[in-house]
């Protein structure tokens, strides 16, 4: 999760957030190249004493700088045609969640198992215990497996919300009869924090998301006692 006066991206805990990262290092490397040289020509020209008064056009120049800058947008634009192509891939998901947004709170489904469902609240600060996250802890964690393709489905139930988690590199809108659905994998265990980050109204940032990344045999033992708990 974000730490205080953090400036940069959270470290990832997916492949496609690794690759989100790397296009973000590439483009800014890119941006700083130019404004570098930019920078550098309206320096000089500041200091340039030297006049040319029969030149009236330059042809060679302007080709140069009609042509550089298509090729430099072609740098940016094909990595992230291709990042946007594995964003939305679907590999054969191993477990499938739905998500519904309600106002304030977060619905889930874990339609794969007997049909384990419930809701998720965020924690109110005069209740949080001493190592929670303010505005951030939920009462009811999503429990995934790691080192596996996971599927979401969202949705929501009274306006537009968007599920958000950074450090997976996944932001998908819940639109009230419309289904979205993206994948994720998650290659390390830990807590992902992330909350609702479409204004959908006054209190829309108090929607929070918890996911807990865990080892497939503790997911298993955690979808057992859950169904005998239901029966």
């Amino acid at each position: 999760m974000s730490t205080w006066a953090n400036l940069g991206l959270q470290d990832s805990a997916s492949p496609l957030m690794e690759q989100l990262i790397f296009f973000h290092d590439h483009a800014l490397l890119i941006l700083v190249m130019i404004t570098v040289l930019v920078g550098y020509l309206m320096f000089m020209l500041f200091f340039n004493t030297y006049i040319n008064r029969f030149l009236l056009h330059g042809q060679l120049i302007e080709m140069i700088w009609t042509i550089l800058p298509a090729i430099i947008l072609l740098f940016i634009a094909l990595p992230s045609l291709r990042l946007l192509y594995l964003l939305d891939e679907i590999n054969e998901p191993s477990v499938t969640l739905k998500s519904i947004g309600h106002q304030w709170y977060w619905s889930y489904e874990y339609s794969d198992f007997n049909d384990i469902e419930f809701d998720s609240y965020m924690i109110p600060t005069n209740e949080l215990s001493n190592d929670g996250f303010r505005l951030l802890d939920v009462d009811n964690r999503i429990v995934l497996p790691m080192n596996s393709q996971i599927r979401i489905l969202v949705t929501a139930a009274d306006v537009i919300h968007s599920w958000t988690i950074p450090a997976l590199g996944v932001k998908v809108d819940g639109t009230p009869g419309r289904l979205n659905q993206t994948n994720f994998f998650m290659n390390r265990p830990g807590l992902f924090y992330g909350q609702c980050s479409e204004i959908c109204g006054a209190n829309h940032s108090f929607m929070p998301i918890v996911i807990e990344s865990v080892p497939v045999n503790y997911f298993i033992k955690w979808i057992s006692n859950n169904i005998n708990s239901s029966l």
